[in-house]
């Protein structure tokens, strides 16, 4: 089959390539799935480039033909031992998310997913949009539903509105209730209030934190300000939910201030609580109903076909992507 394999870290151009491999046998609990679409997310391009750095000792030498890529949409093609509950030619959606990912990823033709990771496609949704739906979707229903459980009368602010998470966590907050603020660039003000933001702020015009408004919630998808100073922007029994490892490079890039996040919320100074993205049935079905209704829908910045994946990683690492990036394998 035809995957983008990864053989060493750096800038996605240079370390990515198109390749044929072996197709992937689906495990007990696996199931083989023919991918129609996947997306890049923030930990694809963390995982080829390597940054931060500290990253690679954990994760150590590259083996021969890594894929990446974790977000899947397509046609279950056939089914592991034990899996009774999915059939084949069932289009489904959902997560490679396992440790599974460093050999077996989601920009190929197929991918082997654990069953309980994936979700039916709801009828009237699109494999693009149901693939880019996936980490974006779920992260942000488990900070605004779970985490925090945001409901009528809360005044949210998200931080990186327009970004995957972040276009969707103002939907969900806006559809739960909430007064959404959303703070965004000049080029992406329009799109946020269509999404549902009650107010946006141009973060090249105006400092969230350094204004007199506070909010029950913050979703911090940037963390471009230290923990402590946007922890100020809090009302009284405010939670502050960081949900970035940053833009920069080095040896840490953003996970000292994430570090230094927790430490506010250890002292007791705010508090702070770190969302779990968890791709189960339940919450994919969850994005699949709220997307099939039309109460939420995926935000797309570009397409681009199988080969063009270096391209489409490239621009996510960028960080001026708007909504998602959608990697079409199959029409």
């Amino acid at each position: 089959m035809r995957a983008i394999v990864q053989e060493r870290y750096g800038p996605p151009r240079e370390v990515l390539r198109l390749k044929e491999i072996d197709r992937p046998t689906p495990g007990p609990g696996e199931v083989l799935v023919r991918v129609r679409a996947s997306s890049v997310n923030t930990p694809d391009w963390i995982a080829v480039t390597g940054i931060p750095y500290v990253l690679r000792l954990q994760s150590g030498r590259l083996s021969a033909n890594v894929v990446r890529g974790s977000d899947v949409a397509g046609i279950v093609e056939a089914l592991g031992a034990g899996v009774t509950d999915i059939g084949v030619g069932d289009a489904v959606f959902g997560s490679l998310w396992t440790s599974r990912l460093v050999t077996a990823g989601a920009f190929a033709e197929f991918a082997a997913v654990p069953a309980a990771q994936l979700a039916p496609v709801p009828s009237g949704v699109g494999f693009g949009e149901a693939a880019a739906s996936v980490m974006s979707g779920v992260t942000a229903l488990c900070a605004m539903r779970d985490t925090v459980s945001v409901r009528k009368g809360m005044k949210v602010l998200v931080n990186g509105a327009s970004g995957g998470v972040g276009t969707f966590a103002v939907q969900l907050a806006a559809n739960f209730g909430a007064e959404v603020t959303g703070v965004c660039g000049p080029s992406n003000v329009e799109i946020v209030r269509e999404l549902g933001a009650s107010h946006v702020i141009d973060y090249t015009e105006t400092d969230f934190t350094q204004g007199n408004e506070q909010y029950d919630v913050i979703l911090d998808n940037v963390l471009n300000h230290p923990p402590r100073r946007t922890a100020r922007a809090l009302a009284p029994g405010g939670v502050l939910v960081p949900n970035s490892v940053g833009n920069s490079g080095g040896l840490l890039a953003g996970l000292g201030r994430m570090a230094r996040a927790k430490l506010l919320g250890l002292t007791g100074r705010a508090d702070v609580r770190f969302s779990p993205s968890e791709a189960t049935r339940e919450n994919l079905t969850a994005i699949g109903e709220l997307l099939g209704s039309g109460e939420i829908r995926a935000v797309i910045d570009r397409s681009y076909p199988l080969e063009e994946t270096p391209e489409a990683v490239a621009h996510m690492f960028g960080h001026h992507a708007r909504g998602n990036v959608v990697i079409t394998v199959a029409d």
